[in-house]
């Protein structure tokens, strides 16, 4: 069966259509690759945000672990400054124990100085119960005081730079 040379154009035309039309269908648009590229730019700006916070969260880590080095060694020598003052208040009680009392005075001082230069300091106890940094083991009748009023220091109580390392007890007053 012979063909005419028109017929024959017109059916490959047809045929260059369709393939032109299911080769658009196949490739993704400029539009797709546009959203792809935004999607991905986005989503490197959050990952990129995220190294850059958690970077920062791990310098102050580094920073605060080093800041607060000696607080270990710090809990651990509260009762040896206990001790030396309960030894002090004992010798000063006993006659006879002058050279002594002098001798834990000195030494519970230069304790002292050498906690304050790192930074570990007493918590007062002259002002009205702070619950930050006082532990109320009692309540006690005190008519001279407030409600709430510290009445007497059990166990003095320390912080190292603005950190509690022990609270003070402390009785309060009640009326």
């Amino acid at each position: 069966m012979e063909t005419n040379p028109e017929n024959q154009e017109e059916i490959q035309d047809q045929d260059i259509s369709k393939e032109d039309s299911s080769k658009q269908e196949d490739t993704p648009k400029q539009e797709d690759y546009e959203k792809k590229y935004q999607e991905l730019q986005e989503n490197y700006i959050r990952v990129h945000a995220d190294f850059e916070n958690t970077k920062k969260r791990l310098e102050k880590d580094k920073y605060q672990a080093l800041e607060y080095a000696y607080e270990k060694i710090a809990r651990d020598l509260l009762p040896i400054v206990d001790t030396l003052e309960k030894a002090l208040q004992s010798a000063k009680e006993t006659s006879g124990a002058e050279g002594i009392s002098q001798g834990l005075e000195l030494t519970l001082d230069n304790l002292h100085k050498v906690l304050a230069k790192h930074g570990i300091e007493g918590i007062s106890c002259s002002e009205n119960f702070d619950p930050n940094f006082h532990d109320a083991i009692m309540q006690v009748p005190a008519e001279d005081k407030q409600d709430g009023d510290i009445v007497q220091v059990l166990q003095k109580g320390y912080k190292y730079k603005e950190r509690v390392l022990r609270p003070a007890m402390v009785s309060i007053a009640k009326n």
